[in-house]
Order: structure tokens, then C-alpha cells, then sequence
């Protein structure tokens, strides 16, 4: 990831003041998610790396202190414009936070895409006190501001899409909104804005004419990529980014040698870290921050959030892992759920149905099927029959189930916490275990078997 000098200091002002009435939603539209994030963060994350030092001001409206306490970043300095009359109007509420020997970077929180190679490149096209444009071209600008040059290809003018004649919609060269531009004069350029337009609003762009009357050299820069300057106005438009994202992701993921059943079957809502070898099957979702080793597979429609999963795993179909740690050489699911503060030894077992919280599981322990065990230290070696619970909440407090090396748990155990199974102990099925068991020792808690005799099935009474 290429970035600025960290000593090359910029403000860089970040709009997300709109309200996005067609997203349909008392939300910010900034703070829709995509991957998992909201798209202000994801514009926030590119302008640090671009330039760690930066000055960084969020313009905000719609939404109120919703934006500013959901993305909950002190380093930031938060600005608000109300009423919202443009982009131009918007950059003129950060005035009184730039820093006039720096120049000003405008992003917008709507447009979170942008890498920061392109806005690299944009940086570097402003130095010498340039005003620098990020522009694309479009197969069908309809909408956009148009960029317009004169015969020597120089831009001279910003033109909006319904401010334009029909020569002028003919250009497909358009304005992204992104500039950097030297501060003093972006602060005189916006002071001499007017809303003479269609949408009687101030336009930023309006600051280009202003410049070519000054005699200012403007610039421009392209990305790589189209959709690094899409913006989202509707939730049709989000879910076109959020599916451009993830093929992203799933180009990355299969570069760094991960085996991908289907590149377009994949959601990760955070960060994945894979080791070699991993192989990963179709509408698997992961979010938060993931680790799996080497030779680790993961079977289709598999949920798994913040979780640490160790080399030679094997997680079968719909298994949903919530902050776990996975030992070398697990198997987990089909319809395992393992939940927060869960850790598996190596060569462990969970199976279909069954569900762990706050557990440690020993290596080479097995739950194979039906089981909940809640709250519990579970040594090596332990066979957990199917049907088997924990009994660890009281209504008020949880309690702990402690269970050593070696033991065996019958079918249908309810272990009454605060408990503890001795090392070896057998537990025969069908046993409420309300004391401790004993190491080395069976133990059976349920009525003896009766057979009634001469006893038979009531009949139903004739009408």
C-alpha cells in the first residue's frame, strides 16, 4: 500500500453530511455497512494511510451525534453543517480547522472505494501549489459534472450535469468530487462562492473557474479502477459496492493461495488471515478479525467471527464459530456452535449440535453430537455423551463444571454447577449429578427400573 511521506503533513476534510433519502432510512447514510463496516470508516482507513500525520475533519448533518459516537475515533475533529446547501457550503464549515502550510484533501464519506495508490497519485500531481482533480471517464456520465477543456487539453471549468447543455453532456470525462487544493487559496476561492445554479446550492466545484482566473495550474488524476469513484446514494448501489468489495477480498485471498470454492461465494466482513493450504467452500461469512493455519478447512455456510482456528482443522458445513480458539487438528460441525471465551485443544472434537461457551475443551476431548456444555474446564481424553448439559446458570449466577482427564459421560447427563468430575470418573447415562464424582469410581444418579405388573393401557370410553 503506497502512502505519503508520514512526515508530509495535510488536512484532509471528509464530507458525510447527506442524508440519502432514496437509501430509505433514519440511518446516516455513512454509517450503512459495507463489508461489515460503516462507509465512513472505510473512508476514514484510506485517508490515515494515505498520510498518518494528517489532519482529519468529518463534516456531518443528517444522523446529528449518531456519526460522530458510532465511528468513536478521538483523533478526528468533528464539524457540523447545518443546513446542508452543497458541497461547497460543506467545505466551508472546515475552514476554521485547516491548517493554512498544508494542503487540503476533500473525500467524501459516501465514496468509500477510493485506494490510497490513486489518491497517492492525486497527491503527488497537487505538489508546487497545484489544484488537482480526480477525474474518470465514464460510458455514461448522466449525472456527473463534466470536465471541460480548452484546445490545449487544459481544464478550464466544472460544469453540473443539469447545468449543462447537450454539447456539454456529451463529455464523458467527469468530476469525481476528490481535489486536493492549497489551502489560502481554497479558503479566498470559498468565500467567493455563489448559489446561482439549477440547485441554488454552493457548489465546490464552482472553485475550478475560480482558480483559471487566478492563473492556477490544474491537474487531474485518474484511478485504476472505475468503481474506486462510485458513490452511493441507494441501497441498489451499496449492494453493487458491497459484491465489487468482496471480489476484491476474494482476489486477494486467492492470490495469498487460499483455495476459494467459488470467488464469488464469500463475505468477509473484517480481516482474514490465512495460512497455506486453506481451502474454503461456498457462502462462508467471517467477520471481525480471523486466523486460520495451514491445511485448515473450512465446509460451506460456516459463520465465523473473531476467532483464532490453529493448522490441520477440519470445520464441517453450517458451523458457526463466535470468539474461539481452534487447537491443531480439531473437527468441529456439521451444526456446531462454539461461542465467545470457547478453546478447543488439538485433536478435539465438537459435533453436529452441539454448543460451547466460555469452555476449554482438553485435546483430544469429544462432544460428538446434542450436547451444551456452558462455563466448564474439560480435561484431556473426556468423552461427552449425546444429550449431556451443563447446568451452569442458577437464574442469577453462572458456575463452573470442572471435569478431568479421562472421564466418560454417559448419554443424557445434567451436571449440576458448581461441580467437578474426578480424573477417569464414569458418569452412566441418565445421571443428574448434583455432588462431585469421584475419580476412578461409576457413578449413577436415576430411579431403578420398575415393571408394573398386571398394569394395562387406559381404553377410550365408548360414546
Amino acid at each position: 500500500m503506497q502512502s505519503l511521506d508520514s512526515k508530509q503533513f495535510m488536512n484532509i476534510v471528509i464530507l458525510a453530511a447527506g442524508m440519502g433519502r432514496r437509501m430509505r432510512s433514519e440511518r446516516a447514510k455513512v454509517l450503512h455497512a459495507l463489508a461489515g463496516r460503516p462507509m465512513l470508516s472505510h473512508v476514514i482507513d484510506c485517508a490515515k494511510a494515505l498520510s498518518p500525520s494528517a489532519r482529519i475533519i468529518v463534516v456531518y448533518g443528517h444522523g446529528g451525534e449518531t456519526v460522530p459516537q458510532t465511528i468513536g475515533d478521538p483523533s478526528l475533529i468533528w464539524v457540523v453543517q447545518r443546513p446542508q446547501l452543497g458541497t461547497g457550503h460543506a467545505v466551508m464549515q472546515a475552514m476554521a480547522e485547516l491548517d493554512e502550510a498544508a494542503p487540503t484533501l476533500v473525500l467524501y464519506g459516501d465514496v468509500p472505494l477510493t485506494r490510497v495508490e490513486t489518491l497517492a497519485r492525486l497527491a503527488e500531481a497537487a505538489s508546487g501549489g497545484r489544484l488537482a482533480l480526480l477525474t474518470v471517464e465514464l460510458e455514461d456520465p448522466t449525472g456527473y459534472g463534466r470536465i471541460v477543456r480548452d484546445a490545449q487539453g487544459r481544464i478550464r471549468q466544472i460544469i453540473e450535469h443539469r447545468d449543462a447543455d447537450e454539447t456539454v453532456r456529451a463529455i464523458r470525462e467527469v468530476n469525481t468530487g476528490i481535489l486536493i487544493a492549497p489551502t489560502p487559496s481554497l479558503k479566498r476561492w470559498l468565500a467567493a462562492l455563489d448559489n446561482r445554479n439549477a440547485q441554488g446550492e454552493y457548489y465546490l466545484t464552482d472553485i475550478v473557474a475560480a482558480a483559471v482566473a487566478e492563473g492556477v495550474a490544474i491537474t487531474h488524476a485518474q484511478p485504476d479502477q472505475v468503481w474506486e469513484t462510485l458513490g452511493v446514494n441507494s441501497r441498489a448501489q451499496l449492494a453493487t459496492l458491497e459484491r465489487i468489495l468482496q471480489g476484491e477480498i476474494a482476489r486477494q485471498l486467492l492470490d495469498e493461495g487460499v483455495a476459494l470454492a467459488d470467488p464469488a461465494r464469500i463475505d468477509v466482513r473484517g480481516r482474514v488471515v490465512c495460512a497455506q493450504d486453506v481451502s474454503i467452500d461456498v457462502n462462508c461469512v467471517f467477520e471481525g478479525e480471523v486466523e486460520i493455519g495451514a491445511g485448515t478447512s473450512i465446509g460451506a455456510h460456516c459463520v465465523i467471527q473473531n476467532a483464532r482456528i490453529g493448522p490441520g482443522v477440519e470445520i464441517l458445513p453450517f458451523t458457526h464459530i463466535d470468539g474461539a480458539t481452534i487447537g491443531e487438528g480439531a473437527r468441529i460441525g456439521p451444526y456446531a456452535r462454539l461461542r465467545p471465551g470457547t478453546v478447543l485443544g488439538a485433536a478435539a472434537h465438537v459435533g453436529n449440535f452441539v454448543e460451547m461457551k466460555n469452555t476449554r475443551l482438553g485435546k483430544g476431548s469429544k462432544a460428538n453430537h446434542l450436547a451444551y456444555v456452558g462455563d466448564a474446564e474439560v480435561g484431556e481424553r473426556v468423552n461427552i455423551g449425546a444429550g449431556t448439559i451443563t447446568c451452569n446458570y442458577d437464574g442469577v449466577n453462572k458456575h463452573k463444571t470442572v471435569i478431568e482427564d479421562d472421564a466418560f459421560i454417559g448419554s443424557d447427563t445434567q451436571l449440576v454447577a458448581p461441580v467437578r468430575v474426578g480424573k477417569g470418573a464414569t458418569l452412566g447415562a441418565g445421571t443428574t449429578l448434583t455432588r462431585d464424582a469421584p475419580p476412578e469410581r461409576l457413578t449413577v444418579s436415576r430411579a431403578r427400573q420398575t415393571t408394573i405388573e398386571g398394569w394395562s393401557r387406559p381404553q377410550r370410553k365408548k360414546p
